[in-house]
Parts: structure tokens; sequence; C-alpha cells
């Protein structure tokens, strides 16, 4: 795998910094992603080819695309779609605006990044296409809409373009996350404090929850794996020969999609509420 080339979108920290990490030290040559100036000089001093991206942006997108291929002389061998981030609140406090900015960085951007390099992984005949996805995107929980709403689009986008590839020599994986050890949180609230107005909500009470849980940084969420956990699964889809659609990462991805496939809708839902509820009183 020496040399071969990976763009990581969304390294300044979590998943797609140890990406960055684990796959360099198993020989590739990562091109790192990140939005911020402060970020970018961070995987510099790393040893990185740190690249400026904001997603939501679609020049941003285009220049890229554009610098990343000029500099693999069109040789781009996977995509890591990993940057994102998740807005919480009650699907009826969602202004449009809001929802669409959630669409424009989880789904929107992705999506023209991977155009932009498909036809030079056409061209090459070989290439992966790996898209973090979630636990949410198989399910939904309270106060998640936007971020989930995201996540489904991610797993039908994405079904769709691995049946279309097919014979291409080009492989598409979802990763399938439950919790995991990240800055997630962090700008959870960010995006909470700027976008949701909770005394102007039917859900103001549970808002109060939700603020305690997302300002509180050592919380102790059950089966929370270190971002290497997912990683591992990265490794797998690029250098697996035939490397699998979908990969499960932590104990609650593999219970709640069992579940999911074998309960009814009603019963499903009795699960669901319990989660959140646990969820608010951690």
């Amino acid at each position: 795998m020496t040399g071969r080339s990976v763009l990581i979108t969304g390294c300044s920290s979590g998943i797609g910094r140890r990406a960055a990490q684990m796959l360099a030290r198993r020989g590739y040559r990562v091109l790192a992603t990140a939005r911020k100036a402060r970020d970018l000089e961070q995987l510099e001093a790393e040893g990185f080819e740190a690249l400026a991206l904001d997603l939501a942006d679609p020049g941003s997108v285009e220049a890229l695309a554009g610098e990343v291929l000029s500099r693999t002389q069109g040789k781009i061998f996977a995509l890591f779609n990993n940057g994102a981030y998740g807005q919480p609140g009650a699907v009826e406090d969602l202004t449009r605006d809001v929802l669409r900015a959630q669409l424009e960085t989880n789904l929107l951007g992705w999506h023209d990044l991977t155009c932009r390099l498909l036809p030079s992984m056409r061209a090459n005949h070989a290439g992966r296409i790996i898209q973090n996805s979630s636990l949410l995107g198989l399910m939904a929980l309270h106060f998640r809409g936007a971020y989930t709403a995201s996540k489904y689009a991610i797993e039908g986008l994405s079904d769709t373009l691995r049946l279309e590839l097919q014979g291409t020599g080009i492989f598409v994986s979802l990763i399938e996350p439950g919790p995991v050890s990240s800055r997630f949180r962090e700008n959870a609230y960010l995006a909470y404090k700027a976008n949701i107005d909770p005394d102007r909500s039917p859900h103001r009470e549970v808002y109060r929850k939700v603020e305690r849980r997302l300002m509180t940084e050592d919380i102790s969420v059950p089966f929370t794996l270190p971002a290497d956990a997912v990683v591992k699964k990265v490794i797998h889809a690029l250098e697996a020969s035939r490397p699998r659609a979908r990969y499960y990462v932590t104990v609650p991805t593999y219970v709640l999609a069992y579940l999911k496939r074998v309960l009814p809708t009603r019963q499903f839902d009795r699960v669901t509420r319990a989660v959140s509820r646990a969820e608010m009183e951690n």
C-alpha cells in the first residue's frame, strides 16, 4: 500500500485525525483536510499534506478536488468522507436554513467531492470511497433529526452508488459507528447554541437536560470506543480485495441494528425512547 494516496476530510480531531495518523504509519500518502487555519497548521506540524476544505462551500470543494488531482497526478486511490457535525434540536425547532446547513456539510459536500474524484478513479479502474455514516444512519433518536436525516441520506446515496459502480474496480463502503471518543459533543453544543432557542420551544424542559449533557466533558457513555476502532474498519475497507458494504462499530450499533430488523416498529420505538431517556439521565 506504500504511496497510495488517500484523501481524508475532517482531520482536525477525532476519527479523521486518527485515520490520518494510522494510515500514514501504514505507508499511505495522506492528504488531510480541515476548515480552520489553526487545525491546518497542526496537521502540517505533524507532517501531513494539509488542505483547506469547507464542505458547505461549493467553491472550496471544487478547489480542493482540483488540488488533490493535481498533487496526485490523477492517481487518487481513496476518499474517506468523514468531516461532519451534529445539529441537535427537535425537528419542529429546525428552521429550513438550519436543516439546509446540516445537509450542505454532511451530505451535499460529500456528494460533490466524491463526484469530482470519481472520473480519475474510473480512469485508473480502481478506487475506494468510504463514508463515515453512523448508527443514526440506521435508526432515529430524539432531538437528532437533522443529523439523522443527513446520515439516512448518505446511506441511500452510497447504496445506490455502490450498485452503479459494480464492475468498475471502485468500491463503496459505509462505516456505522455508535459512541466514539471525539470532540463531536463540543461541536454539537456550539451548533445548538447558535441555532436553537429553547425558550420558544414546547421542548424547553427537555432542552435543559440536553444542555447539561452537551456541556459535560467527562460524561460516561456506555460502550464508547476510541477512534482507532473506526480506523481499523477503514483499513479493512481500503485493503480487502472485496471490502464490505457496511462496517458496524461499537456494541450499540450491532444490538440496535439487529433489534430494528426483528422488532415491529412500535416495539422498536419503545427501545429508542428508552435509549433517549437513558441518554438524558446520564
